[in-house]
């Protein structure tokens, strides 16, 4: 059996750990807040060297799914500059034959869901909702945790590639981070194929769904920071499969928040759950036949000073306990939705971990 790698590592910079001395889970909704009360007593204890990783729920009222810290037998810190991109899949997958089929959301039962939603936004109960999907893989690299994340390596290294806990992704979303009192966050909101970045910052729809999620990480930042500043218009990043609208939003930590703290109130954004987000949950909980876990939940480190990374678990996948492998992706919806182009927004998104695992989008 494969030992469960432990890595956080984006642009060449971050770490890998080996083993775990301590394990915490935390659970109920409070789980984030109840973590960074944990880490600020632990960490009095140990070396300033010590990091913690850690993943969470997105859901933590609904999940069965806990929170979890992990203190490692050893961590490494990577500083190296990375690598050119290269295809994700080259040299991942084993000799094993690949399947992948639909998970609890299949494309048509997907489609009915954005229809769902978008009427619900038509009828006022929301103003934004992402409806996400899941395939499931087994074969390729989908019983070799440790092939698919060395796949994800070899990647675009503006992404933040992650391993904890059974959760693997590559996510190009900076949720928080903080390093010597200043934090930096990214926010990605609006989706198109890679190479149509003009078409994409031209696209009301896609703007108007950048709005939220901006909106909702400067109203969750609050009393916490100061000196905030956000761009006043979106850029086009592109990525080797995908362009997204983004804004960069930095400031000074304002409190002695760590970066646990604003993970905390940050958690969960418009961008993965939409707006207004006590509403949006719900009409989740409603659309999706599944229990999102960890996906599109924080996941990250966090240091014995407080300082940190923290990425929204996207582009990634759950490792099994039969060893396949089960695969996220979602979109936003907002009123004038399509499902058939949310649904391929969802291909999309999907194709960066299903080559690395070797499989097809279940389609």
């Amino acid at each position: 059996m494969t030992r469960a790698p432990l890595q956080f590592v984006r642009q060449g910079l971050g770490f890998v750990g080996t083993g775990a001395v301590e394990r915490v889970e935390f659970a109920g909704d409070a789980q984030i807040a109840d973590a960074a009360s944990w880490w600020r007593t632990r960490a009095a204890s140990l070396p300033p060297s010590a990091v913690a990783f850690g993943a969470f729920a997105f859901d933590p009222v609904a999940s069965s799914t806990p929170g979890v810290l992990l203190l490692p037998e050893r961590v490494d810190r990577v500083d190296a500059t990375p690598a050119p991109a290269r295809a994700a899949s080259a040299g991942a997958v084993s000799g094993d034959p690949v399947s992948s089929r639909p998970g609890d959301m299949p494309p048509a039962a997907y489609e009915a869901s954005v229809a769902a939603a978008v009427a619900a936004i038509r009828r006022g109960e929301v103003e934004k909702v992402v409806i996400a999907r899941d395939v499931l893989v087994r074969g390729g690299a989908a019983g070799d945790p440790a092939a698919v994340l060395s796949a994800l390596d070899r990647g675009d290294p503006r992404v933040a590639v992650f391993a904890v806990d059974g959760m693997i992704g590559a996510s190009p979303e900076t949720l928080v981070s903080v390093r010597d009192g200043r934090f930096r966050a990214r926010v990605l909101a609006g989706t198109a194929p890679a190479g149509q970045g003009a078409a994409l910052l031209a696209s009301a729809k896609d703007r108007a769904e950048h709005v939220f999620a901006v909106a909702s990480v400067l109203d969750a930042l609050g009393g916490h920071v100061r000196e905030v500043v956000s761009e006043a218009e979106p850029f086009a990043l592109e990525l080797p499969q995908l362009t997204h609208l983004a804004t960069d939003v930095t400031g000074i930590v304002a409190d002695d928040s760590s970066v646990l703290d604003l993970v905390a109130a940050l958690h969960p954004t418009a961008a993965v759950a939409g707006t207004p987000t006590a509403a949006a949950i719900r009409l989740i909980r409603e659309l999706e036949p599944f229990d999102r876990g960890r996906y599109a939940g924080p996941v990250g480190w966090v240091d014995a000073a407080g300082d940190g990374e923290w990425a929204i678990a996207l582009r990634c996948a759950r490792v099994e306990p039969d060893g396949a492998m089960r695969a996220y992706a979602g979109a936003g919806i907002v009123a004038d939705s399509d499902p058939a182009a949310e649904l391929a927004e969802t291909e999309l998104k999907l194709r960066a971990i299903l080559d690395a695992i070797g499989g097809a989008s279940g389609r």
